[in-house]
């Protein structure tokens, strides 16, 4: 199948709902998607891509159209290992849909054996790009939750504390993740942990369904210790 011919199965799986859906700004203030998209439902995408397999190639032609839909079809057909850290670098700063981001970074970034490095380097951006820094506190949340080393839990607080009120909401989101791993997984830094998400307030008015847990970090914190515990 060609490119052109994915686009056009895509087009025909779209629906006005989900288009919708995609298109709105969530409680997170994080923007939604913008009219290239076709609408498609999660698990069309997914069963397209059992149909098609593994084709980097195709992959790199879908991810160029810039289409919502074609992205994501994109990264779960093409070999991580088969794209440099420049090109996981462009990609990243590409992608301005929460949705396709973080797919990016779960299949994607996270079977790159430059992962660390592109995480150091995104964890520098700061400002500069929201995006980028999203994909490295996504990927610095990750390694905290994974009890994997090299993470320096205080000077971590002391970022989020200072950084996390004016951070762009994309990159907030997954800062507020990683407040929330350390307190979680850390019980020494757990109190400071709790005490920064008091302070910050973010996410305190999240609506949620009975029986999910709010993205407010003390009461995430709280409650996923008390479970595990």
């Amino acid at each position: 199948m060609t490119a052109k011919e994915i686009l056009a199965q895509l087009e025909s799986l779209g629906d006005e709902a989900r288009r919708k859906h995609n298109a709105r700004v969530g409680p997170d203030g994080i923007a939604g998607a913008g009219d290239n998209q076709f609408g498609v439902k999660t698990g069309d995408i997914r069963a397209l891509a059992k149909k098609i397999k593994t084709n980097h190639e195709l992959g790199l032609q879908l991810w160029k159209t810039g289409n919502i839909d074609a992205q994501l079809l994109a990264i779960l057909i093409m070999k991580p290992k088969e794209l440099s850290a420049g090109d996981l670098d462009e990609m990243v700063r590409q992608a301005r849909f929460a949705w396709v981001a973080d797919w990016l970074i779960s299949y994607i970034i996270a079977n790159h054996p430059e992962k660390e490095a592109l995480r150091e380097k995104w964890m520098k951006v700061g400002e500069k790009d929201g995006w980028a820094a999203r994909a490295g506190w996504h990927l610095t949340a990750s390694k905290i939750n994974k009890g994997e080393d090299g993470v320096d839990v205080e000077a971590l607080l002391d970022r989020i504390e200072k950084q996390m009120p004016k951070a762009a909401p994309e990159t907030k989101w997954t800062m507020n993740n990683a407040l929330a791993a350390i307190g979680i997984r850390h019980a020494k830094h757990r109190k400071r942990a709790i005490s920064i998400g008091e302070k910050i307030g973010l996410y305190k008015d999240w609506p949620v369904s009975k029986g999910c847990t709010i993205p407010y970090a003390p009461v995430w914190i709280n409650e996923l210790v008390k479970r595990e515990g």
